[in-house]
């Protein structure tokens, strides 16, 4: 008789206590998942991702401190191959885009039946995209004319690198390594079209981004 597999390592990240401690009830009883930790915000989810070491990580939303989306990012530059499932009341298609484009592996509404959270985790723990049912066909690919938004972390090193910083400077400041941002700055001139560091500067001066930055400097 072969050894049984580890259960996949799961996080449940919300700010209703209630849901929380529902959605852990529920997968409690599947012999092949363990929840290891229930948060109630973002920014608990960035601090302790890597002591909790989940495999999947089901990420409310809309959160006080830190909400869903910047919250993934972060913890995606923490621990990269971490699973996260965006959970949200919410099922129009810029939502769901939002979502993805910020490094979510899947969407789930939260008034799913309870199987389909289960399905949702299994089928990002293969490495497939898991989306709520009958959102796929609202989510076309856009003209090719479309420029791909960039996300609020990409926004934060745009204006970092407008401001003349260094990769080192920005790493720093943001507590991600170099590597990160070099990534951060590959995926900003790919969506803006951008080649070059000074043209970036300039995308940034002409639309604003330099503006009301709010330092106190």
């Amino acid at each position: 008789m072969s050894d049984s597999p580890r259960p996949i390592r799961v996080v449940i990240v919300d700010d209703h206590p209630m849901v929380a401690e529902g959605i852990e009830a529920i997968l409690e009883t599947y012999d092949d998942l363990e929840v290891v930790g229930t948060l109630g915000d973002g920014r608990a989810a960035v601090d302790q991702v890597k002591r909790l070491a989940p495999d999947v990580i089901l990420l409310d939303l809309n959160m006080p401190k830190v909400g869903g989306l910047p919250a993934t990012e972060m913890i995606l530059e923490r621990r990269p191959e971490t699973r996260i499932l965006i959970l949200s009341m919410h099922d129009s298609p810029e939502y769901i885009s939002t979502a993805l484009s910020h490094g979510a592996m899947g969407y789930v509404l939260k008034d799913v039946p309870t199987e389909e959270i289960k399905v949702a985790i299994d089928t990002v723990m293969r490495g497939e995209r898991y989306l709520c049912p009958g959102s796929e066909a609202s989510l076309t690919p856009r003209g090719t004319g479309a420029r791909e938004a960039l996300t609020s972390r990409e926004q934060t090193i745009l204006l970092q690198v407008a401001q003349g910083r260094s990769n080192k400077e920005v790493a720093l400041d943001l507590d991600i390594s170099v590597r990160t941002v070099e990534t951060h700055r590959k995926n900003i001139k790919r969506k803006l079209g951008i080649a070059t560091t000074a043209g970036l500067t300039r995308y940034a001066l002409e639309h604003g981004v330099l503006q009301g930055t709010g330092t106190g400097q």
